[in-house]
C-alpha cells in the first residue's frame, strides 16, 4: 500500500487520543490485538503510544491512524487479506 488514501475506509473518530482510540476498539471491537508502535499493518509502521490496540472484527480492522498536521483518527476499514495477516501475529 503506497498511502492510507487508497483503502476505503469510514472515520471513526477525528481528532482522538490514542486512549479514546483504546476504549472505543476494547468496547466495540470482537478481537482485540495489542501491538507495538511501529507493527506493519497495510504494509506502513503503525505510530501510536504503547499499548496500540487494532481491532477485528470478522474482515472489519479498525485501528488508530496519524496523520502528521492532522492529528489521529480511528479508521475501519475491510480487508480480508490484512486481517487475517494480523490473526495470524504472535500475541503479546
Amino acid at each position: 500500500m503506497a498511502c492510507i488514501e487508497s483503502l476505503k475506509y469510514e472515520i471513526v473518530l477525528k481528532g482522538a487520543s490514542f486512549s479514546e482510540c483504546r476504549e472505543y476498539i476494547k468496547k466495540n471491537c470482537r478481537e482485540v490485538l495489542t501491538v507495538d508502535p511501529g507493527t506493519l499493518l497495510f504494509e506502513k509502521p503503525i505510530i501510536g503510544i504503547p499499548p496500540v490496540f487494532i481491532g477485528l472484527d470478522g474482515d472489519t480492522i479498525t485501528f488508530p491512524y496519524t496523520k502528521p498536521c492532522y492529528g489521529t483518527f480511528l479508521l475501519r476499514t475491510e480487508n480480508p487479506e490484512e486481517a487475517l495477516r494480523l490473526r495470524k501475529m504472535p500475541r503479546k
